[in-house]
């Protein structure tokens, strides 16, 4: 039996801590998703000022980012790139960069999904937060 690595609450609140810090260091209305590795939701932040949207959009960045074990930028560089049968792929919908995995071991524990603002920046957010856990 092999033991599996996995977000405790505590983990879950200084990633949302540092990627909150990250957003209003920079002046960025958006909202912060956390999910585990089945895409299931932990924490859901939609900072004062975020469009109501972003609430559905970073919360699908993270599934998708915890599924598929990469950041959803790939997705979204995949399909730009011609490959539009993955506009297809079933219980994929956070297409857009901004999603990354929070990865120790090898393992993905889950994922960080952000949206409120450039998809690049969205993805700084992300970053900043999982860099928190200092893996």
């Amino acid at each position: 039996m092999k033991s599996k690595l996995f977000l405790e609450m505590s983990d879950v609140k200084t990633i949302a801590t540092a990627a909150e810090a990250e957003a209003l260091r920079n002046n960025w209305a958006v909202t912060i998703a956390i999910v585990d590795d089945g895409g299931h939701l932990l924490w859901l932040q939609r900072m004062d000022g975020a469009a109501a949207l972003s609430a559905h959009i970073a919360p699908a960045k993270a599934h998708t980012a915890a599924l598929g074990r990469r950041e959803s930028k790939w997705y979204e560089e995949v399909i730009n790139g011609g490959r539009n049968s993955f506009l297809s792929a079933p219980d994929i919908k956070g297409l857009l960069e901004g999603g990354v995995p929070v990865m120790k071991e090898g393992q993905c524990l889950g994922a960080v999904g952000v949206s409120g603002v450039k998809s690049s920046e969205d993805a700084q957010i992300a970053r900043a937060g999982i860099a928190a856990l200092g893996h």
